[in-house]
């Protein structure tokens, strides 16, 4: 497998020297664009799902997921800035282990956890949120959702992080909104503080606790996706070496400090079995504060929140085909981008029509879920990547992170990802079928690769 040299971070020809991507991202709009991926469908529609799992202790999953987060974050940090590519984990993967097939699998991983949390979003975007302005088919609505995206991303990069900018301000505000209606709620005597230590969960054994509390974080991990898709859009920032450490971390600290905040007033203000039955639980939140905010005008922040979530995943899995395809571990065809909006079209179209296939078979709960899944058993591997890469040295100067953070970051991403965290059976299923079609894919690159280099 031919490896870019990691030295040349200015200028990356696509493949057989093709039209480059355009560097358009400077530090503060890589800031607000991070911002943007993490904030929006887990904190929005999925805060109702892990009320289920763990009852009224809404806001430990989030500690325990920000954590977890930061401590990947950290690795990420290290490695976009060592080598500032757009093929991300599975770049890391391969310089790590040299393992191709190993490499093809993480980035169909990477690329499908993507995929379900666009398609878990546009479920978002079709479900109770506009369910309270409209009353229209929630599985067409999904699909005509992912193809306007589709057709906004094709238009070019500058274009769609100009969107996510506007975006991640409204949805930063629906968010700021539900925490200053839990501040109104407390002064004014409103909410049940005993509910934030009360732990629900299935059986009364200390086993079934530990259980619910990871698989509650499990899920509530959705939440904190999107940090990692960033790196994909390294060929697209300026100065990535410098740029991506400080703006990962202030990402991820201020969507897991607002995330905390926002468990804390929901769980004060509404019951779980409430938050539960909701796909748009935060709405609960609204009418239950004892503020007369319009439910309609938050119906529509969230309808926008939601929308800049699959608009970044849609673009980021984009552009892991390219990157890939500049690899050669798909085929080269990914990799086209249009000569005058410089986006790639054949990776913007694959994609789209996967989620389209997700939104047709799959809901808010299990396509969230499925998500965090992959992602987990992605952030294991590549916090061990870490450690392997420090001895491959590159000449520019670039963050390294303390060797504690990668280990117990690989540990605590296993755990989450094994068995222990209680989930449902068809969350296996459904990643199992989407690892199968990578091999199947795979097999079919090797085979048309091998034919092509007979036919030299």
């Amino acid at each position: 497998m031919r490896m870019p040299d990691t030295r040349d971070a200015t200028a990356t020809p696509g493949p057989s020297g093709e039209t480059p991507l355009h560097r358009a991202i400077g530090p503060k709009l890589l800031v607000l664009f991070i911002i943007g991926d993490i904030l929006g469908t887990g904190i929005y529609a999925t805060t109702g799902s892990v009320a289920g799992k763990i009852g009224g202790a809404l806001w430990l999953p989030f500690v325990i997921g920000f954590a977890v987060a930061l401590l990947t974050a950290a690795s990420y940090a290290e490695l976009v800035g060592k080598y500032p590519r757009a093929a991300g984990a599975a770049l890391y993967t391969q310089r790590a282990f040299k393992v191709p097939f190993l490499t093809f699998i993480v980035a169909f991983m990477v690329m499908c956890s993507g995929l379900s949390s666009a398609s878990a979003a546009a479920r978002a975007f079709a479900g109770d949120y506009l369910g309270e302005l409209v009353d229209v088919p929630p599985t067409l609505v999904a699909i005509l959702f992912v193809l306007a995206l589709a057709a906004l991303n094709l238009r070019g990069v500058s274009e769609s992080v100009k969107t996510n900018v506007v975006l991640t301000v409204i949805e930063l505000t629906g968010l700021l909104i539900i925490i200053s209606i839990g501040v109104y709620a407390v002064f004014a005597g409103e909410g049940d503080p005993g509910r934030l230590t009360q732990i629900d969960t299935a059986g009364g054994t200390g086993y079934a606790v530990l259980t619910g509390v990871m698989g509650a974080t499990a899920l509530g991990f959705f939440a904190f996706v999107g940090f990692e898709d960033s790196v994909n859009m390294a060929e697209e920032t300026v100065d990535p070496s410098r740029t991506f450490p400080k703006a990962l971390f202030i990402g991820v600290c201020v969507t897991g400090t607002i995330y905390v905040l926002v468990a804390l007033v929901s769980s004060l203000l509404v019951d779980f079995r409430v938050l539960e039955g909701s796909s748009g639980p935060l709405l609960e939140v609204v009418k239950a504060g004892g503020v007369s905010f319009p439910p309609e005008l938050f119906a529509v922040i969230a309808l926008f929140a939601v929308s800049n979530s699959a608009l970044i995943n849609i673009m980021m899995a984009s552009r892991l085909c390219y990157g890939m395809a500049n690899e050669r571990i798909l085929p080269r065809v990914m990799g086209k981008v249009l000569p005058v909006r410089r986006t790639p079209v054949v990776g913007i179209v694959f994609v789209s029509l996967l989620a389209v296939v997700l939104v047709s078979t799959g809901e808010i709960e299990g396509l969230g879920d499925t998500t965090s899944f992959l992602l987990l058993c992605v952030f294991a591997i590549v916090n061990v990547a870490v450690l392997v890469l420090r001895r491959d040295r590159v000449e520019h100067e670039h963050f390294r992170t303390p060797t504690a953070l990668p280990v117990v970051g690989a540990i605590a991403a296993g755990l989450l990802a094994s068995p222990l965290a209680d989930r449902e059976t068809g969350v296996y299923v459904r990643a199992g079928v989407l690892v199968l079609l990578g091999i199947v894919l795979w097999a079919l690159n090797r085979i048309a690769l091998g034919a092509a280099a007979r036919r030299r």
